[in-house]
């Protein structure tokens, strides 16, 4: 029940935006600063994926990979490439024993 609920909200969500984009006036200063929002909270979640969560040994595979789909981003390289790029870079450098 709990699923059908979060999908429907999601739903209404993406429903509304085309819906009343024709009736709510967003000054360009808050769509901007809502740009900034959005780089700077995915930002600060990828940064925090990256730092470990428990008391283990902090590797540098998963790090190489994020720098790998960084550069990639930088580079405009299509989404599926940095995606793929990014795993294969940590699965192989974990595979060669580097965590």
């Amino acid at each position: 029940m709990g699923a059908m609920a979060l999908a429907a909200g999601t739903f209404l969500f993406r429903f509304a935006g085309p819906v009343l984009r024709s009736r709510i006036k967003i000054s360009p200063r808050t769509v901007r600063l809502l740009e900034i929002a959005s780089v700077v909270l995915l930002t600060a979640l990828a940064v925090t994926t990256l730092m470990p969560s428990h008391s283990g040994q902090f590797g540098w595979a998963l790090p190489a990979g994020v720098f790998v789909a960084a550069v990639l981003t930088w580079r405009r390289a299509p989404l599926l490439v940095v995606i793929l790029s990014a795993a294969a870079v940590t699965a192989g450098l974990r595979l060669l024993g580097v965590h």
